[in-house]
């Protein structure tokens, strides 16, 4: 876009020596002006800017004479690759009284981009909005203005201006491109602004789900301020549903967490994925996890000698959150009606919970085992709290939102 705005003014300023109209120049400022454009149009900008210079060198220009060297120069300095001396030259002609009007928001939206190349960002900024207070509306002097915001260390302006466009795009049905959400999300990151951060990984998670947004959207639920330990197996599996299992530790951590709820079923199938891809059962650990291996499949016989029991004993006695999780099991283990049945009468009457939100969580994850997952989204839209269950549900409503 610069570069046609260059040719662009590269027109404009020898249309000015051929108009009757025009102001005056002086055959001994014209002439090694002329020369330099015409210079500039064989691509020779070295020469060009000499030529320029050497008119600028001319004593007693009028405003005229010297509004079109130096936009002549500026032209020269950028073709030559010298972006700061051109930026001040365009930023200068832009400036100057005998500037047309017209032609200012060009000479700032080449100043701008100048500023830019030449990593001076907060003039490049400052020059980006002189263009807008011109009614320039040229998308990319936006983008130079965003990002002169950010490399110059004002994250939170460089957010503010993101979001105001990413909440325009979306008012218009438009989804705001991936790069666009990444630097908004890194603003926020490096302005501390979690909640703003963790607002846009959700976008991103939404629209490009890659694991690596997953990864760090997860991540940052758990670094919330109030995050409870005890939902890490709810975490664990949000992010084996979306293959963003990273580390042989986490199917390990996982197993184990799984093991320790009382569900032997969850934790072999977590091992045999990480067996059938290689994450297990290979290098120095190996032993260790042929152990837990064991464990589990040890733990699970017993488990489901338990649950043959239970299904011919009164239930009378047991509190609600002991049925709750024994009604988990179950549909864990291939008997989803019954287990659902068993959850969702314990929650209705609410007995033993002491976070019922995270007992809506787990019954919302039972659901979408149980393949139900219009209720499961049902569900997850209607946890709250600030422990972390509520922002783990949403993360389900994404996922769940985007099938595959």
């Amino acid at each position: 876009m610069l570069r046609a705005l260059l040719f662009a003014s590269l027109l404009t300023a020898t249309a000015a020596f051929t108009q009757d109209k025009a102001p005056t120049v002086r055959p001994e400022v014209g002439k090694p002006l002329q020369a330099a454009i015409d210079l500039l149009k064989q691509r020779r900008a070295k020469e060009a800017l000499a030529q320029a210079r050497a008119a600028q060198g001319i004593p007693d220009k009028t405003p005229y004479e010297s509004y079109m060297v130096t936009r002549v120069i500026g032209q020269a300095a950028a073709a030559a690759g010298d972006a700061a001396s051109a930026a001040a030259a365009l930023e200068n002609a832009a400036a100057s009284s005998a500037a047309p009007e017209a032609d200012r928001r060009q000479l700032l939206a080449m100043a701008a981009g100048q500023y830019y190349t030449a990593k001076e960002y907060s003039k490049a900024a400052a020059v980006a909005t002189r263009y807008f207070q011109y009614a320039g509306t040229d998308r990319s002097v936006r983008t130079i203005y965003i990002n002169s915001l950010f490399q110059s260390g004002n994250y939170g302006g460089a957010a503010r201006e993101l979001a105001s466009d990413v909440e325009e795009q979306e008012r218009a049905g438009k989804n705001p491109p991936e790069d666009q959400l990444r630097l908004l999300a890194n603003a926020y990151a490096q302005s501390k602004d979690t909640a703003g951060y963790g607002r846009t990984m959700e976008r991103l998670v939404a629209l490009y789900p890659k694991r690596d947004y997953w990864l760090a959207v997860i991540d940052n639920v758990m670094r919330r301020s109030g995050f409870n330990e005890r939902l890490q197996i709810d975490v664990a599996r949000l992010k084996i549903e979306v293959g963003a299992m990273q580390r042989v530790d986490d199917y390990v951590d996982y197993a184990q967490l799984a093991l320790i709820e009382g569900f032997p079923m969850e934790a072999t199938r977590v091992i045999d994925k990480g067996y059938a891809g290689g994450v297990l059962g290979t290098g120095a650990e190996a032993a260790r996890h042929k152990r837990l291996k064991d464990l589990a499949a040890k733990n699970l016989a017993e488990d489901r000698t338990a649950i043959a029991d239970a299904e011919k004993r009164d239930t009378a006695g047991k509190d609600g959150k002991t049925l709750f999780n024994e009604g988990f099991n179950l549909v864990l283990n291939d008997k989803s009606a019954k287990g659902l049945a068993m959850m969702e009468q314990c929650l209705k009457t609410a007995a033993g919970f002491r976070r019922p939100d995270h007992a809506k969580l787990q019954l919302g994850y039972a659901y979408h085992l149980a393949g139900q997952n219009a209720k499961a989204l049902d569900l997850f839209k209607v946890v709250q709290g600030t422990d972390g269950a509520a922002a783990l549900a949403r993360l389900w409503v994404i996922k769940l939102n985007r099938p595959g």
